[in-house]
């Protein structure tokens, strides 16, 4: 941890205890995706399931990568992330991605877009907070908002037919604008 970044950033304006939960519950959100896109990933079956599989498998990806990213910050704010799993994914910020009752492809799209939603609603939130008083933990809440927002808007066009003007990576978990924060 960097005591004189927390006093910077505390400086700023920032209560450095509001933003780790902020960035806790976050990161959480972000672990529990990566699990619950397996789950949804795995029962899109079929002809129709297949198309989608590789899509729902780039969100995936690059939502293991925010939780990677996220990590680092919230060890240099002091911060730490809890021993136990469950308490873990209890803070989740978001509701869990789970698996439909009927796990169609439209009931699998409607889960999938819902969860960027609120992941959406989420790094809004942290980019608010911490515009103009913490410029990293903007920066990686602004790259990560990049990429929930071009995840909705997958699921979004999948579920709606309607364009979104996004296309896919070119590899999976690419990470365009989040991968500055993994290397």
């Amino acid at each position: 941890m960097s005591e004189h970044n927390r006093r910077l950033v505390e400086k700023a304006g920032i209560d450095v205890e509001k933003l780790l939960d902020m960035l806790l519950k976050a990161a959480a959100a972000e672990f529990t995706t990566y699990y619950y896109y397996t789950v949804l990933r795995n029962h899109a079956a079929g002809m129709e399931g297949e198309t989608i599989k590789e899509i729902i498998e780039d969100a995936r990806l690059e939502d293991r990568n925010h939780f990677e990213a996220l990590v680092p910050r919230i060890y240099e704010l002091g911060g730490e992330l809890p021993r136990d799993i469950v308490d873990f994914s209890k803070m989740a910020w978001c509701r869990d991605a789970y698996l439909p009752e009927e796990p169609t492809v439209e009931n699998i799209l409607k889960v999938l877009l819902e969860a960027e939603r609120c992941a959406v609603g989420v790094y809004t939130e942290i980019c608010k907070y911490t515009f103009g008083k913490d410029p990293r933990t903007y920066d990686l809440a602004l790259a990560i908002l990049h990429e929930e927002i071009e995840h909705e808007a997958w699921f979004e066009e999948l579920l709606t037919g309607k364009p979104s003007g996004h296309f896919r990576r070119t590899k999976p978990g690419e990470s365009p604008f989040v991968s500055k924060f993994l290397r």
